[in-house]
């Protein structure tokens, strides 16, 4: 049976959600620590990221900052209107926040032109090998999944981690003044959007997600949004894991050749 969930508490306080989101979060909570803790944010917050290492990453993300909306759209595609509360409620959000995320892209190779990396290469260049984990992720469970853990997976999981590392990133002087002064504002204005404590967009998804399932859903449904939200953190460490590579495989490459000789 369906039980009806209505969040009457503070909107980022997880204690205003049922017991299962909090377990489920909780039980996630180690993946999304491998992409919070991942060695490419210490790098970039510390304006020590070569810049072969910043063209993988802006070029190998891009396809899930450039689809997101697409993400969206395909779950947008699976709501109908007065079947349920859940619907009613994504359906509105979905079709309100499509459109902000095509602004979101701009942002992006705002950015990306300010690290020094044209939007020729960003959505013309190569994407380093191994790093479309995310894109496909999210791809795969927007179009087959079912509504909640299409949302679970995309708009709470993937936003949520970004909201954070954004947030450390932001946060960073070093960081701010190795780009151009000229234009840095609008370099920085991706960061800015995404940064926790100006997001909230991941909680309205989790909100959402509790609202589909209600306070107490099956068994299987909550493993199977566990998994969904794992597996996106999972493919956001794979991805970022191989924005920097090629980094390490040239310097293991060269110390090799410089032994044999």
């Amino acid at each position: 049976m369906h039980t009806r969930f209505e969040r009457t508490g503070a909107l980022t306080e997880l204690s205003s959600y049922p017991q299962w989101a909090q377990d489920m979060v909780a039980d996630c909570e180690q993946a999304k620590q491998s992409v919070l803790c991942h060695e490419l944010w210490a790098q970039m917050s510390e304006a020590s990221l070569d810049q072969a290492s910043t063209r993988n990453f802006m070029v190998g993300v891009w396809p899930v900052i450039e689809r997101f909306p697409a993400y969206m759209a395909l779950n947008l595609l699976k709501t109908r209107f007065g079947r349920s509360q859940g619907d009613n409620l994504a359906r509105r959000w979905l079709v309100r926040n499509i459109r902000v995320e095509q602004n979101h892209a701009e942002y992006w190779l705002n950015w990306a032109e300010g690290s020094g990396v044209s939007e020729e290469e960003v959505t013309m260049g190569r994407p380093p090998m191994g790093s479309q984990a995310l894109a496909s992720w999210c791809e795969e469970v927007s179009r087959s999944g079912d509504l909640a853990a299409g949302i679970a997976a995309t708009n709470y999981a993937v936003e949520g981690a970004t909201g954070e590392w954004s947030q450390r990133i932001y946060e960073s002087v070093a960081y701010a003044e190795s780009l151009p002064a000229a234009g840095r504002a609008k370099s920085l204005r991706w960061l800015q959007l995404h940064a926790a404590y100006d997001d909230t967009h991941p909680w309205e998804a989790l909100e959402i997600v509790c609202t589909l399932a209600g306070m107490t859903p099956g068994v299987d449904l909550v493993q199977h949004l566990g998994e969904c939200v794992r597996r996106s953190y999972t493919s956001m460490r794979i991805t970022l894991d191989h924005c920097i590579e090629r980094q390490d495989t040239l310097v293991k490459a060269n110390t090799r050749v410089e032994a044999a000789a």
